[in-house]
């Protein structure tokens, strides 16, 4: 039973696996990757890192939501683009990528609190990793077995 677990023939999130799956599945997996996401991302903003000098501050007083909100909505786009490539191709660790992403853009949005244009900057650099990451398990799958 322990051995189907921990056998490579056993299930491993962060394994290039294909995982399709019925559309239900997605969607949970999305909502409760972008979930955890910024729920760490608000968690760890509650605590300075670092000096006082060189460190990220705690979260600036004032208010949370339109920063968790804007972040929840980039991070469901995320974990969309990368489960809907997942579902197709081998995609490694796509969970892992879209959960540290959305953590470390919620945890600096609610440390420095952004203005529009720099917050958009940052969404915009989270979607343009996701997307090279989507392109990369795309290319690798179109070589197929080929090398090099």
């Amino acid at each position: 039973m322990i051995d189907g677990i921990f056998t490579p023939s056993g299930p491993h999130d962060d394994e290039e696996t294909v995982r399709p799956g019925p559309l239900w599945r997605h969607t949970s997996w999305v909502i409760g990757i972008t979930l955890f996401g910024v729920g760490a991302g608000w968690a760890i903003s509650q605590f300075r890192i670092g000096s006082g000098e060189y460190g990220l501050p705690a979260a600036a007083p004032g208010p949370v939501w339109p920063y968790l909100i804007f972040w929840t909505m980039t991070s469901l786009a995320a974990a969309a683009a990368l489960r809907a490539v997942a579902a197709r191709v081998p995609v490694y660790a796509p969970g892992e990528i879209t959960a540290a992403l959305t953590a470390l853009g919620t945890r600096l949005s609610l440390g420095w609190r952004p203005e529009p244009p720099l917050l958009g900057a940052m969404a915009v650099a989270l979607l343009t990793a996701v997307a090279m990451w989507c392109a990369l398990a795309l290319r690798s799958a179109s070589r197929g077995g080929r090398g090099g």
